[in-house]
């Protein structure tokens, strides 16, 4: 005959949190977690499995090692991209928007745009849907595909760097980087007008427009760049 179990350790049974079985998309996104709050660098085997209540050799079972799990995440965060039905009368406005969701997201986890750049061609499922979208949209201007191929590479790497100047990739706040270009500012305006006067001349020009304003742009440079590589 079982031996009831006391009605305090019943309600300290209801009370303990569940456990979660472990797999791969939850190691992926508590990582992601561990990323937006604490940035790329405290990513970690040991400490992702610190957050999952387990010990690190429990991860090795689903991902091969700090790298990889990396890109995984990199590829969820490419999975928040939103790719457009393809119409060809609006391929221009089409790939500016794929860009602008880029430059959101990676914004929105600073440190993955660093994933990015060092590795060469993401090739996760979500990396491939993007890609498969941006290389269908300038293919529907009727551009040469050597044009198409370099064009996806050179968008991409602008994008990246478009995020990483945005987010605390650097280390600084907002408010520190504020602080710096005010620095920079009054560096340059003190410069010797006799031996830098490209430079003191064009300061207030060099000075002005916000982020996004810059970012449209470069962003306009690059896509009628393009266009004008068209047939």
């Amino acid at each position: 005959m079982s031996v009831p179990v006391p009605p305090w350790q019943q309600r300290a049974a209801r009370n303990r949190p569940v456990k979660q079985p472990l797999n791969l998309e939850l190691i992926v996104r508590t990582a992601l977690d561990l990323l937006d709050s604490e940035g790329l660098d405290a990513v970690s085997m040991r400490k992702v499995a610190q957050r999952l209540g387990t010990g690190a050799a429990s991860l090795y079972a689903y991902v091969r090692n700090k790298d990889e799990l990396h890109e995984l995440m990199l590829d969820l965060v490419i999975g928040e991209i939103a790719v457009p039905k393809l119409a060809p009368e609006r391929w221009q406005e089409q790939i500016k928007d794929v860009m602008r969701q880029q430059v959101r997201v990676f914004t929105a986890h600073p440190g993955i745009a660093r994933v990015v750049l060092r590795t060469p061609a993401p090739t996760g499922p979500n990396a491939l849907v993007v890609t498969e979208a941006m290389t269908a949209i300038l293919r529907s201007a009727a551009l040469p595909d050597r044009v198409v191929a370099f064009a996806v590479d050179i968008l991409a790497l602008f994008g990246t760097a478009v995020a990483m100047e945005r987010s605390a990739d650097f280390g600084l706040s907002d408010a520190e980087r504020a602080e710096r270009m005010a620095m920079v500012q009054r560096y340059f305006s003190e410069l010797p007008a006799e031996r830098f006067p490209t430079l003191v001349s064009m300061l207030p020009a060099m000075m002005s427009g916000e982020a996004d304003e810059r970012f449209e742009f470069g962003l306009d440079l690059l896509v009628q760049g393009i266009a004008a590589h068209g047939g």
